[in-house]
């Protein structure tokens, strides 16, 4: 064991000066979630393995290369969960959740997959996932995308371009992977290595491959477009006029296929250009075969995950505590056998005023640390109890972001002078 105790590579600490950036943008999103009424879902972090193996699909790159996979005490395959769709159908299954249609679903936390760590990409990760359940229609499918239109507004993020696309159903786009793998497999010698594994599990994934010295072929393929079935055709056509009604820019990609087997139909991703390489900050699509793939019922469904790391990064401030985040009081005693005092006056106050940031102090010292610490703390105003204040049922009341003097004020009116003190 190495002497420096340190984090597993790829899973990261967030710590207090990042938390709180993190828990503003959470809960502007959670805000706009409400605003549509989905519900929360909570999910394990632990599933078995042949879940995510029969949903997101054993050829694929997540299932084949990335999934952190184990046997319990037990002998039974577990897996870190490396996406949340499918996790959700699982609970959703489960717990009869289905039997009462539509279901809005919403589950945040981490995400686990082995990748090689950069920017955008680690192998704890933290999503957002959206799922709707019963609803065939692009009526829902434009829900979605309006909704998250509207988080980027709330979380100050402009610039993401919304690329479109639809995969069809399973058997016009299963004719298409038997056209398209015809074309690569006449090709096979000029493609890469990623591209070659592709060929035989999944050549759609061939089309999602950023190697640039791939591109001229991937150009020349067969288009998806023209194998759509006309169903598949009127629901995009139909998702394409409500999201332009909307006043939604977008752009439809035929190239966009996304990395899991369950999708069919609309898939979308909101993309930018200020991530470098990982420049999908949300993505999903319409999943309508998984419940029946799972053991449920025929149900449409439609979901998106988005990665908080990387709304984080669009959304960087400078380190300072936003506005409201301060504390407003810093309570504290000049002397050790005072402190019982001060205790009890701060949890009077966190009554009186449950929405205020409230600090006591810890730690002793003397009067100059003590005040030195109320300082530092950000606090608007200190609240002091000395030997004198203790004696005549009083406090000090020292501004401490302000020019304006110390006042002595009675306990007993404290909690009706201090709103009025906080706004000088």
């Amino acid at each position: 064991m190495s002497d420096k105790i340190q984090a597993v590579r790829g899973m990261n600490d967030i710590l207090p000066s990042d938390s709180l950036k993190w828990r503003e943008l959470e809960d502007r999103v959670l805000a706009v979630l409400a605003g549509y009424r989905y519900r929360e879902i909570r999910l394990p972090i632990v599933e078995q393995s042949e879940i995510f193996e029969r949903s997101i699909g054993d050829a694929t790159d997540i299932v084949q290369k990335e999934m952190y996979s184990f046997e319990d005490r037990n002998g039974d395959s577990l897996t870190l969960r490396p996406e949340g769709t499918a996790g959700c159908v699982r609970a959703a299954l489960q717990h009869g959740l289905l039997q009462q249609l539509p279901q809005r679903l919403w589950y945040l936390g981490p995400m686990f997959r082995h990748e090689r760590p950069q920017r955008g990409r680690q192998r704890q990760f933290h999503q957002f996932g959206v799922e709707a359940f019963g609803a065939p229609g692009p009526d829902i499918d434009a829900e979605l995308i309006l909704m998250t239109a509207r988080m980027w507004r709330s979380v100050g993020i402009a610039g993401l371009t919304l690329e479109l696309n639809s995969l069809g159903t399973p058997a016009s786009r299963s004719a298409y992977r038997e056209v398209l793998s015809g074309y690569f497999s006449s090709r096979a010698d000029e493609l890469d290595e990623d591209s070659r594994n592709r060929l035989s599990r999944n050549p759609l994934r061939i089309l999602d491959s950023k190697n640039p010295a791939m591109q001229p072929i991937i150009e020349e393929a067969p288009r998806l477009a023209r194998h759509l079935d006309r169903e598949s055709q009127n629901h995009f056509e139909n998702l394409c006029a409500l999201l332009t009604r909307n006043e939604i820019d977008f752009q439809h990609n035929e190239r966009l296929v996304r990395g899991l087997d369950y999708y069919s139909r609309t898939v979308f991703e909101w993309t930018t250009t200020e991530l470098g390489a990982q420049g999908t900050v949300c993505a999903g699509g319409r999943y309508d075969g998984l419940i029946e793939l799972m053991g449920g019922k025929p149900t449409p469904a439609v979901g998106f995950a988005m990665g908080i790391e990387r709304l984080i990064e669009l959304t960087q401030t400078p380190e300072t505590e936003p506005d409201g985040q301060l504390s407003q009081l810093y309570i504290l005693a000049t002397a050790d056998e005072l402190e019982v005092e001060a205790m009890s006056l701060a949890e009077m106050l966190r009554t009186s005023f449950p929405d205020w940031r409230i600090q006591s102090h810890v730690g002793g010292g003397s009067v100059k640390s003590r005040m030195k610490k109320a300082d530092r703390s950000g606090a608007q105003l200190a609240i002091i109890i000395g030997e004198t204040e203790h004696a005549s049922r009083e406090v000090a009341v020292k501004p401490l972001r302000t020019d304006a003097g110390q006042r002595v004020v009675a306990q007993a009116t404290l909690v009706d002078e201090l709103p009025r003190l906080l706004s000088r």
